[in-house]
């Protein structure tokens, strides 16, 4: 009697072993759907979080978004987006804008460069002209015929199109080409100091 006791009372402990067993394994599956769930939605919590962060730094630095629509409300994404691919194509214009202002002022540094050397070259070659001797000049004649060559350049000047700096610059390349040249700016000299001698002499 006391065995079949025993054995009887054994019994239900396996069941409940086995039960017990049964629920973990169903409880497990459970809990990785539901870690996987939690995973899913942090980083798509991440990946809105990072989009907006972009959104409100644009708003920062592009200086058309910084302000609100009409109706008084934040501006929407979509036009956050379209005002700061303006204001990149704007950025762009400019950058070619200045490219091109640049390239211009160099080749105007460049035939400056030409004018002071020619300029040199003529006053080097009227000092090593045989009979040249060397006199003092007051101020005042030199003045004088600085102001009168000047005048006559900038007769000649007149005719450059200062409308805008485009035509500024074409015009004053052409300018340079045609009245300039080291000929001419010589022979522009010596007429000015003729005059200037024979006025002198009266």
């Amino acid at each position: 009697m006391p065995r079949d006791h025993i054995k009887y009372s054994s019994s239900p402990t396996v069941n409940n072993s086995d039960d017990e067993d049964d629920l973990e394994g169903k409880s497990s599956p459970m809990s990785y759907k539901e870690r996987r769930r939690e995973a899913h939605t942090q980083a798509e919590q991440k990946r809105r979080d990072a989009i907006k962060k972009g959104y409100d730094t644009l708003q920062e630095l592009v200086p058309t978004c910084q302000q609100t629509d009409v109706s008084g409300y934040k501006l929407s994404k979509a036009t956050v987006l379209q005002k700061s691919i303006d204001y990149i194509q704007y950025l762009q214009q400019q950058k070619k804008k200045q490219e091109e202002e640049r390239n211009a002022l160099r080749k105007e540094v460049v035939a400056l460069r030409i004018m002071q050397t020619n300029y040199e070259q003529i006053v080097k070659a009227q000092q090593t002209q045989p009979g040249h001797t060397e006199t003092r000049i007051s101020d005042e004649v030199k003045f004088s015929v600085f102001q009168s060559i000047m005048e006559q350049l900038f007769l000649t000047f007149s005719a450059v199109s200062v409308n805008n700096f485009s035509d500024l610059s074409a015009g004053v390349f052409s300018w340079l080409e045609e009245y300039c040249k080291p000929q001419t700016l010589k022979d522009t000299v010596f007429q000015v100091l003729r005059r200037h001698n024979g006025q002198m002499r009266r």
